[in-house]
């Protein structure tokens, strides 16, 4: 049975651009998002997350553009469409500087990265941050974003998944077994940095990547990130079960989400993995106002903001099919495309098979579920999501920035913290052990733990960091 005291985790859903979910809100007076190119804009949305005490921002990204729709990127440019988008990684040193426990999820496309720099990329921020970084892996999903990198198209879509295993066994190799525990002591008297029989070359021949080297970077606190994951077709339902640690499910309605979530804990099951060694996440968006009077009133407001094209052009290229060239009540035959299957099976399945119906769905600039109401209402629906759901928490998607979170963080934790569903304050450790509470690595039972050599030692317990992961005038206070 549920436990009907489980906290809820809180994950903020934003992306480096103007135009992210909610499509024609960045036309809001209140929204600032776009400013989205500013340091300001995320150091403020960051320490209003933390403020609300949030497990972390999720950055979701794309590489590649939309044009899909109408055949081109008229209306993706005229919209703002995720498009202009820039890189989210290059946000988190200047966010963990004005913060001490909000956590990073960042998006990076498995065909756009060599596994040998990114591993580096990752245990750098992993770093910088005191274990706060988490990857979202996806693999891809729009054809402009390969003509952009130079290869002749999408690759179908299972072998997309094939290539991410193979990134990923390589980068655990990297990640977990280059370096060994203790392998830096810092010695300034015997002028000894790291020893070296204790770092050692992985080498790796896979059908994807081959790497005969030493991993450039120092074990982080987390050594692997937390690993994000979303895509629940048969083939990214087994790569979730494997890999994925915190997965992000679309669902309309809470008994759909739980049907995908026992899927989901299946699979990790059927991979070696426990169950509860993986937390599942829904999109939703949030009105909620001091009274149900004031929340509607605000969701009026924000509806005359919206634009219904402009989600249903995104969901075109999340599909792969040009809604534009049906007329408004003509069947839509989905088929089987290249892009993201469980979009097209999910859109079937709700019965949205004509542009109208599709539309309708839009009216805010996006399909996610949307919450309305005063903070006690607002309360009572997300409960029913997690326990009727059998899901751990949600994405809130942005719709005002930065008002959406404000607002949550305001009237909804509050009400959320009386019923013992939210956390008081944030526990110590790096991302995974704020999750997780057992330790900061990876557990033996995920399959990093293969990468791993005997000298390295297994989760941390909470609250720890080994000696080799603090800065030498750490060590020195430790020793002091």
């Amino acid at each position: 049975m549920t436990n009907p005291k489980r906290h809820i985790h809180v994950n903020a859903f934003n992306m480096n651009c103007v135009g992210h979910i909610h499509h024609g809100l960045w036309t809001h007076p209140r929204d600032q998002s776009t400013r989205y190119n500013t340091l300001q804009y995320w150091t403020d949305i960051a320490q209003v997350l933390e403020r609300g005490l949030f497990d972390s921002l999720f950055i979701a990204d794309v590489v590649g553009y939309y044009d899909v729709y109408q055949g081109g990127v008229d209306l993706t440019l005229r919209e703002g469409i995720q498009l202009p988008v820039n890189n989210p990684w290059l946000l988190v040193s200047a966010m963990a500087a004005v913060t001490q426990h909000l956590g990073f999820g960042v998006t990076a496309t498995v065909g756009a990265h060599s596994p040998y720099t990114f591993a580096r990329d990752v245990s750098t921020l992993d770093q910088l941050t005191h274990g706060r970084i988490g990857w979202n892996i996806v693999t891809g999903y729009v054809d402009s974003g390969t003509r952009g990198l130079g290869q002749g198209g999408l690759a179908e879509h299972d072998s997309r998944y094939d290539r991410a295993d193979d990134f990923l066994d390589l980068s655990y190799k990297l990640w977990e077994g280059s370096w060994e525990d203790g392998a830096v002591i810092a010695d300034k008297a015997r002028r000894i940095h790291a020893l070296p029989d204790k770092v050692h070359a992985v080498s790796h021949q896979g059908p994807f990547y081959r790497a005969n080297a030493i991993h450039m970077s120092a074990p982080s606190p987390q050594r692997t990130p937390l690993l994000f994951q979303a895509g629940t077709s048969a083939r990214g339902l087994r790569f979730a079960g494997q890999h994925a640690e915190g997965i992000f499910i679309g669902a309309r309605t809470p008994e759909a989400a739980r049907d995908a979530s026992r899927k989901l804990r299946q699979a990790a099951v059927d991979a070696g993995r426990r169950p509860e060694d993986i937390k599942i996440y829904v999109g939703v968006a949030v009105v909620p106002g001091r009274t149900e009077a004031e929340a509607r009133a605000k969701y009026a407001e924000y509806l005359s903001h919206a634009s219904p094209e402009g989600g249903l052009a995104h969901f075109a290229a999340s599909t792969g099919v040009d809604f534009a060239k049906y007329g408004l009540d003509e069947p839509i035959p989905f088929g089987t495309t290249n892009a993201i299957q469980s979009a097209a099976q999910a859109a079937q399945q709700q019965g949205l098979t004509t542009r109208r119906k599709l539309l309708e769905q839009f009216s805010l600039g996006s399909r996610y579920t949307t919450i309305v109401g005063d903070a006690s209402q607002v309360a009572d629906e997300l409960e029913r999501w997690i326990d009727v759901g059998e899901i751990d928490g949600f994405n809130l998607t942005r719709i005002v920035v930065p008002e959406t979170w404000e607002d949550f963080a305001t009237l909804v934790v509050p009400e959320l913290q009386s019923r013992g569903r939210y956390r008081t304050q944030y526990a110590e450790g790096t991302l995974r052990q704020k999750l997780f509470g057992q330790g900061d690595r990876l557990p033996d039972s995920h399959p990093a733990a293969r990468a791993r050599r005997l000298g390295n030692a297994p989760a941390q317990a909470a609250g720890t960091e080994p000696a080799e992961h603090r800065s030498t005038d750490q060590r020195s206070e430790a020793h002091a």
